[in-house]
């Protein structure tokens, strides 16, 4: 497990701010849901954390050390997939050990049998260990995250960062997602970041919060602080009827995803 420490962080492109001073501590293991519109910054908070942004100013420290460029231990899963749909689901869960087998031997399997075996159990933590030899352009969107997911832990990190990784999923699957990120995050105690437009998802799932706000953090908080008035600060000046389930419906869907979820297993 990783703590992270963001101080100040700030990141320009020309006269564009996308982050303005953002600070943060999280400490390892949390759960963090980051909330903001499109434009708000999430995905360049995200791409900082994981060393594909460089910051105009500020500093980021992961595990007392700084975050200067990207680390395997620190895993990001993108919302688009970014997995090869001619290769199998274990085929692509196996290449996210590529840091440490080699390139060479990964393009033809040579890797462990230790290796294998966390890819396996890997895509058994995502509910896809049955379809493990099924190529992944024949799985539907969910499973097709599902494989991102279980290609990042074979990285085996410390750190999972997931941008938007439901933003094109129907309900029903974005629910499945959102349940096998957090299964894996608990499992393996691993301090996660995942950004996310959806209040309703993010307040049934998240542990904590943080909402940003043309590129300034604007909320900072847990489950029972994330108030309408709190979604209105983070989400400005725009309908956000419907964007927040009650707690008794929350309970009613994340009971039906469950249903799902485990018919699939």
């Amino acid at each position: 497990m990783s703590q992270i420490v963001v101080d100040n962080l700030t990141k320009t492109y020309g006269d564009t701010v996308a982050l303005d001073e953002v600070s943060f501590t999280v400490p390892s293991g949390e759960f963090v849901i980051v909330l903001g519109v499109s434009g708000s910054g999430k995905s360049t908070l995200l791409r900082c954390l994981c060393g594909l942004t460089k910051p105009t100013a500020g500093d980021i420290n992961i595990d007392d050390r700084p975050m200067t460029q990207p680390r395997p231990e620190i895993a990001m899963i993108f919302q688009q997939h970014n997995i090869v749909g001619d290769m199998s689901a274990y085929s692509n869960a196996l290449s996210g050990g590529v840091n440490r087998a080699g390139f060479l031997k990964s393009i033809f399997q040579l890797q462990s049998k230790a290796e294998k075996q966390r890819a396996l159990e890997a895509l058994e933590t995502v509910g896809l260990l049955e379809e493990a030899e099924q190529k992944a352009r024949r799985m539907s969107g969910g499973q097709q995250q599902r494989v991102g997911i279980a290609r990042a832990l074979v990285q085996r990190p410390d750190v999972l960062l997931a941008d938007e990784p439901v933003a094109s999923l129907d309900p029903g699957s974005a629910q499945d997602v959102m349940h096998y990120l957090k299964d894996a995050s608990n499992e393996r105690d691993l301090t996660t970041f995942i950004s996310l437009h959806q209040v309703n998802i993010a307040r049934k799932f998240g542990q904590r919060f943080i909402g940003l706000h043309d590129g300034k953090k604007v909320f900072d908080g847990y489950r029972e602080d994330l108030t309408l008035e709190a979604v209105d600060t983070i989400y400005g000046d725009i309908d956000t009827d419907g964007m927040f389930v009650g707690d008794e419906q929350s309970e009613a869907d994340s009971s039906e995803s469950d249903r799902q979820t485990e018919a699939t297993l």
